[in-house]
């Protein structure tokens, strides 16, 4: 206890019970043909549950709960150097001119995006700049841009309540991302009559209607090489860090993936084999664990009453937001990515980078092709956009507005 009102979970305990909510929502998600239609990512429905249930406590009991959430930002490591450990360079070359074609996609939704929250902002007669912190500093850039910037907008520009509106915008952002993605997908593939692939060969997690057969080694063998890759992509970080610039952890993990899949054969095995159909199998569903319980945790971790003070700020500029983000997603993203079906995947992850984090648009392309099948090109394309590039675009995007 840190005090009368707020009851801190031990990491531990907060860990089992991010399992035991995830275990809740894969239960719902597989009862009900709804959700599995639309695609709704498993971790969401129990993390939503946790964030009510924390509010209900707050607002009528006035308790404040506070997880300890240490192990997420290690989850995500693990599952970003999964993916790299699953991306051969055949498929990253043929990720080229789409990849430029979604990061130039996504920089003209930012400019877009920022054009909305300072008009909303204008409209309430507050700070036009305010609305940036709506704008793409929190939905595209999520909490560690917000934390970034908020101190400059509070310091350089007076706006007081930066850091509040930002961390606002990004829960709402966040767990609208969870819950658009599938479903523009769905519509996209009913819309336009789309062949999905059916492929059952996922990158992250397996078939809802598959029980996967893990092998031991391969499953013993799948947690060495990603630990081995964790520790090699944290080394990596140390290393960019030391040269002044800053990028997320989970980037050196998912390049460290992509170098030791490539340029060790001998550890990670590409010709096919008894072995190799075992530790990518395990790849496969330790990196769709952690990627389910880190969303898990983090959704479980909001702070839903936070937004009372910017509450009528926040809905309408998020409404828009959201609205602007389907139809950009629906109209422009779909058809210029090939309008096929992983065009369609892709549109799903959209949504989670334009309003939520790298870690919402995964999900959401996980829970789609759980349902139609691999896709590919699209988990190569979105994580490589969004780790490599989407913060420095943004942070210019940002510049530029402010300037």
């Amino acid at each position: 206890m840190l005090g009368e009102r707020i009851l801190e979970i031990h990491p531990f305990l907060s860990f089992n019970i991010a399992v035991m909510l995830l275990l809740t929502g894969k239960g719902i998600v597989l009862r009900s043909s709804l959700l599995r239609q639309y695609s709704i990512p498993e971790p969401v429905v129990g993390g939503v549950l946790c964030a009510a249930f924390v509010a209900f406590v707050y607002l009528g009991f006035d308790r404040q709960i506070r997880f300890g959430l240490e192990v997420r930002d290690f989850l995500l490591l693990v599952f970003f150097a999964g993916i790299g450990l699953k991306s051969e360079i055949a498929t990253l070359a043929k990720g080229g001119r789409p990849l430029v074609i979604l990061l130039a996609l996504a920089a003209i939704f930012m400019v877009a995006q920022n054009f909305l929250g300072v008009a909303v902002a204008a409209a309430f007669g507050i700070n036009p700049l305010a609305g940036l912190m709506a704008g793409s500093i929190s939905l595209t850039g999520g909490v560690g841009t917000t934390a970034a910037w908020a101190p400059i907008f509070v310091g350089d520009l007076g706006i007081s309540n930066a850091m509040e509106l930002g961390v606002a915008s990004n829960m709402v952002g966040l767990i609208a991302a969870c819950l658009v993605g599938g479903p523009i997908a769905a519509f996209l593939l009913q819309r336009h009559q789309i062949k999905t692939s059916g492929g059952v060969d996922l990158d992250i997690g397996a078939p809802h209607d598959t029980m996967p057969q893990l092998d031991y080694f391969g499953v013993l063998w799948a947690i060495l090489i990603l630990n081995i890759t964790v520790v090699t992509g944290v080394g990596i970080d140390a290393l960019v860090t030391r040269t002044g610039l800053n990028l997320p952890t989970f980037v050196s993990c998912l390049v460290a993936g992509i170098v030791l899949r490539n340029l060790s054969p001998l550890v990670i095995r590409t010709e096919p084999s008894r072995y190799s159909a075992g530790i990518s199998q395990g790849l496969a569903l330790i990196s769709d664990l952690s990627l389910g319980l880190f969303l898990t945790m983090a959704l479980m971790g909001l702070q839903l009453w936070a937004l009372a003070d910017v509450f009528s700020f926040i809905v309408i500029v998020l409404v828009l937001q959201i609205i602007l983000s389907i139809t950009y997603t629906a109209l422009v993203v779909f058809r210029a990515m090939g309008s096929d079906y992983e065009a369609a995947v892709i549109s799903a992850g959209f949504g989670g980078i334009t309003l939520g984090s790298t870690a919402t648009a995964i999900a959401n392309m996980t829970a789609v092709t759980q349902q139609h099948g691999a896709a590919h090109r699209a988990f190569i394309i979105v994580p490589v956009v969004c780790g490599f590039f989407i913060d420095i675009v943004n942070a210019l995007v940002i510049t530029a507005f402010v300037n």
